[in-house]
């Protein structure tokens, strides 16, 4: 394998902030093992930059040549450390909204009490943000959100995810070209990676137009059981469930991660266990 696209989420994927455990040394061994020359890695995250900045802190993660941030409303190249908007990609999907602005959409949908605008840095000119009660009819609120959304021609992407620390629902209003998946693709085809020179990693439900889709994917062992039943039907050549027992690690997190690459590609096991 001469070079490999790294593509991985980052919260309960990378980043071990779920309710099980990580396997001791697994983000070093991933760290040590994404340095390799050959290895590109980027993380896709419904994260904003600030957030991404500060996981990168926090939990001592490398620092990625790309950044898909905003649950893919947002490109990020990083160079030396510096950070710089793909304007390309911001172009891509500008169509999909028909000139509206962020704010334009929301005005739309201002009479929906049951959403709360969330904080101003989680919103850009490609993403409005919600919170959403748990309690709420969210299938519902989903379908008249579309509803009104077609009307305008609008086109849109509207995911739903949760927040397991904050036990609150999260509703992303995206640009329809606007997802993990098309960034992922954007991605390759700008840096000329091929499909099984590429990776994806990942464990929710704004994961799964990736997890279901041609692109090589791992779900980690601690993936939502929500996620896996969606899964079912997958296809087993290019989506590796990760279960552990892999170099005596728990296939959570960066551990799941690096089992999923082994998999796709035994050639690289020596960089993984660090012999090369």
């Amino acid at each position: 394998m001469s070079r490999l696209l790294i593509c991985t989420d980052l919260d309960r994927t990378l980043i071990p902030n779920g309710s099980q455990p990580e396997s001791p040394d697994a983000r070093q061994r991933f760290s040590r093992f994404v340095s390799r020359p050959q290895i590109t890695l980027a993380y896709v995250s419904g994260r904003h930059r600030q957030l991404v900045e500060q996981a990168i802190e926090t939990y001592q993660l490398p620092l990625p040549g790309f950044v898909i941030a905003d649950v893919g409303s947002t490109i990020y190249r990083v160079e030396h450390g510096a950070w710089h908007c793909w304007q390309a990609w911001s172009d891509e999907i500008a169509s999909d909204w028909q000139g509206l602005s962020q704010n334009k959409i929301h005005a739309l949908l201002s009479d929906i009490d049951a959403l709360k605008l969330q904080e101003p840095e989680k919103q850009n000119i490609h993403k409005l943000s919600y919170y959403l009660s748990l309690a709420q009819d969210q299938q519902r609120i989903i379908d008249g959100i579309q509803a009104r959304l077609s009307a305008r021609q609008v086109k849109a992407n509207v995911i739903w995810s949760v927040d397991e620390l904050k036990n609150v629902g999260l509703l992303d209003i995206l640009p329809a070209s606007a997802n993990k998946l098309h960034a992922i693709r954007f991605l390759m085809q700008q840096q000329g990676f091929e499909a099984n020179e590429t990776i994806f990693a990942g464990d929710s439900g704004n994961d799964l137009d990736v997890l279901l889709s041609s692109v090589q994917s791992v779900l980690v062992a601690n993936a939502d059981d929500e996620v896996r039943r969606a899964v079912e039907g997958g296809s087993t050549d290019t989506l590796y469930r990760a279960s552990g027992d892999f170099l005596g690690m728990n296939g959570n997190y960066s551990a799941g991660i690096l089992e999923g690459i082994a998999h796709y590609h035994p050639d690289l096991l020596p960089l993984i266990e660090g012999k090369q």
